[in-house]
């Protein structure tokens, strides 16, 4: 999701994991082929090799549709991956189906409102976000929030990412003040779920700041940059590239209020970090 043009990283609402868990395909020497692919699948995702991992992933899909039925959960999660795999490679076209199918699947045999079926719409209103579709990524956030607030209970850790998925289609449209509320009960939420050090509150401090930022409140967006820069210091120490994205981001905000000696000092710090981790 794009930023304000100050901000070097994006607006964060985290999205579905690429594997759902699922029930095991029954058959024992296809059960372990499928894992075995699905485990495959997503190594090559994190490493990068879209196009290895998405051979590897039609062959997980077309052991569990021959193994259980077109209309299994373990085929619902192959579907899943493999969407996941082309919105990573841009091919929407191709993944927007298998979305579909994948959230047909889980809403039939689990129910509308489960927490999976919350995940499967999470993941379509991504794919239409990406591609600036806000009107049919909308409703779709809503329902996944909804669902995780009946489910999990409102302040589950899950409910934080979709208010943070909602805020954040409300800031790429401009809606700056129907995000923050969305941004501030995040916040809040996974400080009392996680601790006030946790790397995940450093995300939410850095969205409110890029929403205050975007509105020109300075003065607002500041501490919280502060804040979040001192969390990620700590929790993944001095010398993560994510803490020399913050020292950048620190420095723009300087330069936009005419600090333009501190902001030289934070540069200088993110590009020695930047230089170490080359």
């Amino acid at each position: 999701m794009k930023t304000h043009s100050f901000m070097k990283r994006t607006i964060s609402g985290v999205v579905a994991l690429l594997l759902i868990l699922c029930a095991g395909i029954t058959a024992h020497a296809q059960g372990v082929e499928w894992e075995t692919l699905k485990d495959e699948a997503m190594s090559l995702y994190r490493q990068g090799r879209y196009d290895r991992a998405v051979e590897v992933a039609k062959k997980a899909l077309e052991v569990a549709e021959q193994a259980l039925g077109p209309n299994h959960r373990s085929v619902a999660t192959s579907l899943n991956n493999l969407a996941d795999l082309y919105r990573a490679q841009g091919k929407y076209a191709q993944a927007e189906p298998l979305y579909k199918r994948s959230l047909a699947i889980n809403e039939k045999a689990l129910g509308p409102d489960h927490p999976y079926v919350a995940t499967g719409l999470n993941n379509l209103a991504h794919l239409y976000h990406t591609q600036g579709q806000y009107a049919q990524a909308e409703p779709l956030l809503k329902r996944s929030l909804a669902i995780e607030e009946k489910a999990l209970g409102p302040d589950h850790r899950s409910v934080a990412t979709s208010l943070s998925n909602v805020a954040a289609l409300y800031y790429t449209q401009g809606k700056y003040a129907q995000a923050e509320p969305l941004f501030k009960r995040s916040l809040a939420i996974r400080e009392k779920a996680l601790g006030p050090d946790h790397p995940d509150v450093a995300t939410s401090l850095n969205n409110l700041a890029v929403l205050y930022d975007a509105q020109g409140q300075y003065a607002q967006a500041e501490p919280l940059l502060k804040r979040s820069l001192a969390i990620e210091e700590k929790a993944l120490g001095p010398d993560h590239p994510d803490v020399a994205t913050g020292l950048e981001n620190m420095a723009e905000l300087y330069r936009k209020t005419g600090r333009e000696k501190e902001a030289k000092e934070l540069d200088k710090r993110a590009e020695t970090i930047r230089a170490i981790k080359r």
